[in-house]
């Protein structure tokens, strides 16, 4: 039995929603997950990624993978362990550059060995995983449910999540560098302490956030997507942030800029217009960096994952 996964790119935080907020983007990866019938072929992995080869070259093929980890929890779950698998992961979300690409494939992989296995797992306890894998469930949400999602990972290990709103003339923008940032890196400069002030300043932009969205209020949405809980720490690794973010504030229909996850991309939220001016905007300040720039200009992916073999 072979069975396949397709899981939607996502951008998390949205500014204010540190590890809660995430979004869904019609950006895939997909994960094949297929029983073999040879005993003892043990288990198999390939990594494709037509457009840069060269992109997975890193990403381990053993089951030091993400995927097959995923997979290895589900089956411990139900008190089993995963024999002959041939995993085949075919990548377009970009790797290491704040899209969610690892809670894709945990989200793909969980999904087609569950399926293999009959469905013993339901969405709380797929989430429940996915979200232990990951670390948070900001991506992990979107990845599975579509569209945009405030989610908490609970202390007893479950996820309480709810999507929210979101309207087809406000457009999302997705730039992206083209260098790497390691999650890892970037949580290493966060602090392990706030000033209660800028917590109580993410408290109103979330309340805030979550207001705009289902009142449908622009202009509340401009201030909502604000932060001081990651992204002031976070600008040194990602050069030019400060300066795009200044720009596009002042740019006729912006509504909205924020790094995404852990970055460097960064996604701005407009009304539709002016969409190229905000692609010159962050064209032009990452070129005077040496840096160049991808843009896709996306509606939401409101599905999240689904099968598709």
């Amino acid at each position: 039995m072979k069975v396949g996964i397709q899981v939607p790119a996502t951008m998390a935080n949205l500014g204010c929603g540190f590890d809660c907020l995430g979004l869904a983007l019609p950006i895939y990866n997909t994960i094949i997950v297929e029983e073999t019938v040879l005993p003892g072929s043990g288990i198999e992995i390939n990594i494709i990624d037509e457009k840069n080869p060269d992109s997975v070259l890193n990403i381990p093929t053993d089951k030091n993978n993400i995927v097959y980890k995923a997979i290895e929890l589900l089956y411990s779950y139900i008190g089993q362990v995963p024999d002959e698998l041939k995993i085949t992961i075919k990548t377009q979300i970009p790797v290491a550059r704040g899209l969610g690409s690892s809670a894709s494939v945990v989200v793909g992989g969980l999904m087609a060995a569950n399926t293999l296995l009959r469905n013993p797992a339901d969405e709380a306890v797929l989430l429940s995983i996915a979200t232990e894998i990951e670390g948070h469930p900001d991506n992990i949400t979107p990845a599975i449910k579509g569209g945009v999602t405030l989610s908490s990972w609970e202390d007893d290990g479950s996820v309480v999540y709810r999507k929210l709103p979101w309207y087809d003339d406000w457009k999302v923008t997705v730039c992206i560098p083209d260098y790497e940032l390691a999650t890892e890196i970037s949580r290493s400069v966060l602090p392990k302490e706030v000033l209660l002030k800028d917590a109580a300043f993410n408290l109103r932009r979330s309340a805030m956030f979550v207001e705009a969205l289902h009142t449908h209020d622009s202009e509340l949405l401009k201030l909502a997507m604000r932060d001081r809980l990651h992204q002031p720490y976070r600008k040194k690794l990602v050069p030019g942030l400060v300066a795009i973010m200044d720009n596009l504030r002042h740019t006729n229909g912006v509504l909205g800029c924020f790094l995404s996850g852990a970055g460097p991309a960064i996604g701005v939220v407009s009304c539709g217009a002016n969409i190229n001016e905000v692609k010159d905007i962050v064209a032009n300040t990452w070129r005077d960096m040496n840096v160049n720039t991808q843009f896709y200009s996306l509606p939401l992916d409101n599905e999240g994952a689904k099968r598709i073999l």
